[in-house]
C-alpha cells in the first residue's frame, strides 16, 4: 500500500481546509463578530500539519488499479479528518461544545446529509452559520475531486480516487486526463451555484441567505439558517430552490454533454428520463393527496414539488412539516428517501441508475425462469451492461441493508418509536436530513444518545462514500 501517498493527500486536504476556513473568517469580520478568532487557531494548525506532510513529494504519486484498496483507505481517512478538523471551530467557540455533537454536525455537513442536533440554528453567529452551510458545498462534489483538479498526480490510475469518492455504480471521465475531468466538474458546479445565488437575490432574498441556501442546494445538503428551514421565504424563492435541487440531482455528465452540444445523447439518458418521471408522478400524487393542508391547487403543487425535489435529491430543505401529511404522502416521501438522485450527481440514496438496473435484473431472472434456454442481457441506455456490474449492484444492496439493519438495532436502544429509529437511519445512511416523528422537519437529532449519534456519523460517512472506503478501514488490520 502506498502509505506515503495517503499522508500526502491528507496533507493537501488539511491545506485545503485552511483555505476553506478563511471564507467564514472573513464573513465573521464583515459582520463584526468575534467568531473569526475561533477559525484562526484551526487554520494555523491545519497549515502547519498540512505543509509538513506535503513538503516532500512522494517518489511514487500513483494509485494503480491494483492499489484500489489504497484509494479506498485514503478517501475514508480524508473524510474522517474533514469531519474532525471541521468540527473544531464549533467546539472552540462553544457554539456546539460537545465533541460528538460537533462531529455529528460537521459530518452531516460534509456528507451533505443535513441532519442536525441544533435546536435553534438562528442563535449561531453568521460566521459559524456560513461555515456550517459551506461544508455542504465542499462535500457535494467531493474534496478529492477538487484536489485532483489542482494537485499534480501523474501516471497510473488516479481515476481510482475519483471512483472511490464519487457516488453511483459507475463513474465516467469526460476527457482522457482525469485532472481536466475534475476541473470540468467543478466549473459546472461553480457556475450552477452562482446562477442560483443571482436568481435568489433577484427575487429579494438577502445575499447571505441566498449564498448559504445555494450551498445547501448545490451540495444537496439542506442546512438552513432558519428554524423553519425554507417555510418563511416567498413561493418564488421556494420554486427556484426546488428547481435547482432537482438540477443538482442530475448526473453531471448530462451537463457536459449539453455543453459539448451532444443534445441527443444528453436527453436520451435513461436515468434522466426515469428521474424526471419519478419526480413528476410523486409531485402529482402528493398534490392530490395532501391538498387539504394548503390553500388551492397552486400552493399545494408548489409545496409538493419542493418536498419531492428536496427528498429525492436528499437535500432535506422543508417548506412544511410533512409529518402531518396523510399516510399515503408520507409513504411516498419514505420511498423517495431510498431511491435518491442520479449517479454522478451531488445527491445520495441508492441512486436511480441502481433502481433501473435492479428492476431489469429481476425481469431478466423472471424470463430465465420461464425460458431457461434464453440468453438475455440487461441493458442500460440501450447498451448491454456486464454481469459484473449487475453483481456489484446486488452486493452494494446487501451491504446497504446489512448496515441499515445494524443501525436500526443500535438506535432502538434509545427507546424511541420504530418510525423514528427507522427513518433516522434512512435519513443518515441516504444523506437526506429529516425523517419522520421525532426526527421530522420540525424535530431534530439532539435527543439521541452519544452511541446512536456515533452510529449515525458512521451511517453518513458510509452512505456518502458508498460503504467500501469505510469498510476498508475495518479490513486494514487483517490485510497482509
Amino acid at each position: 500500500m502506498n502509505y506515503s501517498m495517503i499522508f500526502y493527500l491528507i496533507g493537501w486536504t488539511l491545506n485545503a481546509m485552511a483555505g476553506f476556513m478563511t471564507l467564514p473568517l472573513f464573513v465573521s469580520l464583515y459582520y463584526g463578530e468575534s467568531s473569526y478568532l475561533y477559525f484562526i487557531p484551526v487554520i494555523a494548525v491545519s497549515l502547519v500539519l498540512g505543509i509538513s506532510l506535503v513538503h516532500k513529494k512522494p517518489k511514487n504519486t500513483v494509485f494503480y488499479a491494483r492499489e484500489g484498496f489504497t484509494s479506498f483507505t485514503s478517501v475514508a481517512l480524508i473524510w474522517i479528518v474533514l469531519s474532525i478538523v471541521g468540527s473544531l471551530p464549533f467546539i472552540i467557540s462553544g457554539e456546539i461544545p460537545h465533541f460528538v455533537d460537533a462531529v455529528f454536525e460537521t459530518a452531516s455537513g460534509f456528507t451533505t446529509t443535513g441532519s442536525s442536533i441544533l435546536v435553534n440554528v438562528e442563535k449561531m453567529s453568521r460566521g459559524m452559520q456560513f461555515w456550517r452551510s459551506f461544508t455542504h458545498w465542499i462535500g457535494g462534489m467531493g474534496v478529492l475531486v477538487l484536489l485532483l483538479a489542482i494537485v499534480p498526480l501523474v501516471g497510473g490510475h488516479n481515476f481510482q480516487l475519483m471512483k472511490a469518492e464519487s457516488p453511483g455504480p459507475a463513474v465516467s471521465k469526460f476527457v482522457p486526463k482525469i485532472k481536466k475531468s475534475a476541473a470540468i466538474l467543478y466549473a459546472i458546479y461553480i457556475a450552477m451555484t452562482v446562477i442560483q445565488i443571482i436568481l435568489l437575490v433577484i427575487f429579494k432574498m438577502p445575499v447571505f441567505d441566498a449564498v448559504v441556501t445555494a450551498f445547501g442546494s448545490a451540495g444537496t445538503g439542506g442546512f438552513g439558517i432558519k428554524v423553519d428551514s425554507m417555510a418563511s421565504y416567498s413561493w418564488q424563492i421556494q420554486l427556484i430552490t426546488g428547481i435547482f435541487m432537482m438540477l443538482f440531482g442530475v448526473n453531471f455528465t448530462v451537463y457536459y454533454l449539453i455543453l459539448t452540444k451532444k443534445f441527443r445523447q444528453a436527453f436520451g439518458s435513461e436515468e434522466l428520463r426515469v428521474y424526471i418521471l419519478i419526480i413528476a408522478l410523486s409531485t402529482l400524487a402528493i398534490t392530490f393527496d395532501a391538498g387539504e393542508y394548503f390553500n388551492g391547487f397552486g400552493e399545494t403543487l408548489n409545496h409538493a414539488f419542493f418536498q419531492v425535489s428536496s427528498i429525492i435529491t436528499t437535500t432535506g430543505f422543508a417548506t412544511f412539516d410533512f409529518n402531518v401529511w396523510p399516510t399515503f404522502s408520507k409513504s411516498i416521501i419514505v420511498l423517495l428517501m431510498f431511491i435518491g438522485a442520479s449517479a454522478g450527481s451531488t445527491g445520495g440514496g441508492l441512486k436511480v441508475s441502481r433502481i433501473i438496473i435492479l428492476t431489469k435484473s429481476v425481469y431478466r431472472e423472471l424470463q430465465r425462469t420461464l425460458r431457461p434456454r434464453s440468453v438475455k442481457k440487461v441493458r442500460f441506455d440501450k447498451k448491454p451492461i456486464t454481469d459484473d456490474t449487475v453483481r456489484s449492484v446486488g452486493v452494494y444492496l446487501a451491504a446497504y441493508f446489512l448496515v441499515f439493519s445494524l443501525s436500526v438495532l443500535v438506535l432502538s436502544l434509545d427507546n424511541f418509536d420504530f418510525t423514528t429509529s427507522f427513518t433516522a437511519t434512512a435519513a443518515t445512511i441516504n444523506n437526506i436530513g429529516p425523517g419522520l416523528e421525532v426526527v421530522g422537519p420540525a424535530g431534530g437529532f439532539s435527543e439521541f444518545s452519544d452511541l446512536s449519534k456515533i452510529m449515525m456519523i458512521f451511517n453518513m460517512l458510509a452512505g456518502r462514500l458508498e460503504f467500501y472506503p469505510i469498510f476498508s478501514l475495518f479490513y486494514l488490520p487483517f490485510k497482509r
